[in-house]
This record gives structure tokens, sequence and C-alpha cells, in this order.
């Protein structure tokens, strides 16, 4: 969608870093390609025969595609945090899909629905008054995507907004108005309980927009295949948990900053959303086994999906992980750093299953971007036991990295700009060692991706380990 980089701000994104202007060129890019997908979008649906979409559902497709413009002309800022919102993304290429694609078209007039809600959300923010008739699906909750969900019978719900209070008429009889309270940063408040407002927590930066923690967004999993990676599903947080993750979110900003700006940098540019994650799979009812899981979506730029972390520095830890694979992403949309096939044959010591390159490159990444953090975050503890746990977490990750390197180096389909990438993250590898953990952390860490190596080849045979 974009010119190629230049090096150096390849270079830059191979060490894991990028200032605000790097990282801003990948936000650019991530949104036109937002903005092309909502425009495909359209000119499907004005191209669907009307088997697919009959001409009466259409037209309020073009009446709910005019508020969103409108609401652009009113505040494009604003109204673009709705647009550009990550959880849009997956909704739009599904309602592509159905419009498009033969034997798709299942839930597609429900698909088309949340245009009105997005529409809606979007005149909101805008501070544009209007007043539309939208439907409440099966489940009971009409979600106003980023500002929070009304809990009612499926059905119609009637709402207006005067630029500054919003209100909902359920269609059955007998049902009282909603009252919602808006602010200009897009949070809410209601007396009401059938309101649920998005959780917004702090930002990052001064200046950096609030991070929601959205358990509301119909689209925020759908069709993401959480399962077959190991993570588990959306969940909704009680009163309790919000205020735990609200707890541990205010820890997380000091952390981040002990392992170098640039990961405050990346929080603030590249965060748009948390979608929390019920507890992993295995993990059992007194906690054994796995504590934690997380993911990003290609689709959905900007979100990252995660359990509730343990503590702030796990939940620090995390957001460096999966931000690596958002900017990863976002890179290799914008310039090819390879020509290797998709074919899963690759040991990962991460993985259980074997990888194909990009996974590789991309695991190799994020974790890079780990034993970096945990070494600073070693190196500037003060109390031992966080010391010890700090450089037990970076001697694994740079064993495992160090086990992957060699065949990322020795493809030879890398283009120059991944060349260029790979090079970066090979001086990393070799910077760390620098500042090498105590005696016996990083033996621990070989002998485990030795035994990762010899349990991975017993179980995949003769693919490339």
């Amino acid at each position: 969608m974009s010119p190629a980089l230049p090096d150096h701000v390849i270079r830059e994104l191979g060490r894991t870093e990028g200032d605000a202007d790097s990282l801003g060129l990948l936000v650019r890019d991530q949104d036109t390609r937002r903005l092309v997908l909502l425009r495909a979008l359209l000119d499907a649906a004005g191209e669907a025969p009307a088997t697919v979409l009959p001409p009466r559902r259409l037209n309020r497709l073009r009446q709910d595609w005019a508020l969103l413009e409108a609401a652009d002309r009113a505040d494009r800022t604003a109204a673009r945090a709705v647009l550009l919102y990550p959880l849009a993304g997956p909704w739009a290429q599904r309602c592509l899909r159905g419009l498009t694609a033969p034997g798709a078209t299942a839930g597609l007039t429900s698909d088309l629905d949340h245009l009105s809600a997005l529409a809606a959300a979007a005149a909101i923010r805008a501070g544009l008054a209007f007043s539309v008739r939208l439907t409440a699906p099966g489940g009971g909750l009409l979600p106003l995507p980023t500002l929070g969900a009304l809990q009612t019978d499926p059905g119609p719900v009637d709402i207006a907004f005067d630029g500054d209070r919003l209100t909902l008429r359920p269609g059955r009889p007998a049902a009282a108005t909603v009252s919602v309270h808006t602010q200009p940063d897009g949070t809410t408040s209601s007396p009401d309980p059938r309101w649920l407002p998005v959780l917004s927590l702090a930002a990052v930066l001064p200046g950096a927009r609030p991070v929601p923690l959205d358990d509301l967004d119909p689209h925020r999993t759908s069709g993401s295949g959480l399962e077959r990676h190991g993570l588990s599903g959306a969940t909704n947080i009680e009163a309790a948990g919000r205020k735990a993750w609200t707890r541990s979110w205010s820890g997380v900003e000091p952390l981040l900053r002990i392992g170098g700006e640039h990961r405050l940098t990346e929080a603030a540019v590249l965060l748009r959303c948390l979608v929390p994650l019920g507890p992993p799979p295995g993990s059992g009812p007194t906690g054994q086994g796995a504590a934690h899981c997380s993911g990003t979506r290609r689709e959905a730029f900007g979100a990252v999906l995660s359990s509730q972390p343990a503590s702030s520095a796990y939940f620090a830890s995390t957001l460096v992980h999966e931000l690596q694979h958002t900017k990863l992403s976002a890179l290799g949309a914008l310039v090819r750093l390879h020509h290797e096939d998709a074919v899963p044959r690759y040991f990962a010591p991460w993985r259980s299953d074997p990888r194909p390159f990009d996974g590789l490159l991309q695991g190799a990444y994020s974790h890079i971007a780990l034993a970096d953090y945990w070494q600073r975050f070693a190196r500037g503890a003060e109390r031992v036991a966080h010391r010890d746990l700090a450089w037990a977490e970076h001697a694994r990750c740079r064993e495992q990295v160090g086990a992957v390197l060699p065949v990322l180096a020795g493809s030879g389909a890398l283009t120059h700009e991944g060349r260029v990438l790979v090079n970066e993250m090979i001086s990393l590898y070799h910077r760390l060692a620098d500042c090498p953990p105590p005696t016996g952390h990083l033996a621990r860490a070989a002998a485990y991706v030795t035994t990762a190596r010899v349990i991975w080849q017993q179980r995949n045979g003769s693919r490339r380990a």
C-alpha cells in the first residue's frame, strides 16, 4: 500500500525497536488497508445479486454508510477511532467473504446489521446528532463498538444522540429508556445496569489514547481459531476481574520503561485494545499447569488477546511479546521479507508442532525481544527473587532463538529487506552475550532446548529440526 521502507527503518525494526516515526509508517499503512477493505465491502454490496443482498437490505447498508461519511466529515479522528478499531477488521473480512464467496452467506444479515452499530458509534464519537433503529441480535446484547453494549431482548432498539447524551429505547412494551452519558474520549457511563461500558485502561504515555479492555465486541474472537493455537476463548469480566486487570495494568508502565523507552513507544503507538481471554486450557481450577496465554490476529491490527496476567511484570512481557507479532506482521504486509513456502516443517523450541518459515521468523522475532527485555529487567531488578526469575526467562528465550537463527540466516529465499531484518536480529543476539546471566541459567536453558528438540524429533520424525 505504501512505498518500500528505507533500510535504516528495517534495521531499527530488526533490533525489535522502532521510534514513533518508524512505527507510524506501519500504522498508516495498516489504516489505509482497513479503509480500502471497508470500501471493497461497500462495492461488493453494490454488486451482489439480490439473492445475496435484497434491495431493502442494500438500502439500509447505504444509509449506514451515509451516517459513517457524515460522522467522518464532522470529526474524522473521532469517527476513525471506530472504523480503524482492531475488532472491526475481522468483521469486515467476514462480511466481504459473505458477499463474494459462494456458499459463505451464513450469518451475513446479522453481520451487516453490525454496520449500523459501527455507524452509530462513529457518529456518537464525532458528536453528530442522529436517531436510528438498530436490531439487537439473538444473544440480547446490542453492542456499540468502542463504547459499550446494551443488555436487552432481541429485536428493535431505537437510539438517539443529541451530541452529549445517548438514549436507547428497546422495542418491547413497557421497556424503560436507557440514558447514557458520553465523554469525548469515548468513555461512557449510565446509572442503568442494562448499559455495560467498555472498560478503559489509562494511556501508557501522556498524550497517548486510553486502552479499551473489550469484553463486549461480538467479533473479538470470531474466526480466530484460538483453540488451534492453545488459547482459551473470549470471556466477560466481572467487577472483581476488572479491578484485577486495572491493578495489574497500573504497574505496567514502569516495567515497560525498564525494557527501554522503545517498549513504551511501541505500546503507545501500536496497542489499540486488549481482549480478555479465559484461563488457559489445562490451567485447572487451582492454577496448575499453564497460567497464561496470549495472541494477536493479523486482521485485527492493534489488538492483543490475553488471559489475565499473574502480575504486572508478566503483563509487560506479554505486551513486549505480542506487539512484536503486531509489528512484524505489519512490516511483512508492507514489504516482502521472504519467498519461502507455507509448509510447516521447522523445529521451534517454543512449539511442539512443526512451523512454516514465516512462523519460525515470527517466533524468533518475538522471543529475541523477550530475551532483551528480561535481560534489562534482571539488570534493573532490586529484589534477588525478581532478578533470578528474569535471568531464567532471558536465558530460555536466548537459547530458543539461538536454536533457529541458523535456519533463518541460511535461507536463500530472504528478500533484501528480509536479509537486513535477520542480520539485525543476529547482531542483537550476539550483543545479548555481552551481559551473560549468572552461572547455571544458560546451562539449564540449553538443556531445555535440547530436550525440546529430542521430543520434537520423536513426535515429528524427519522434518527439519
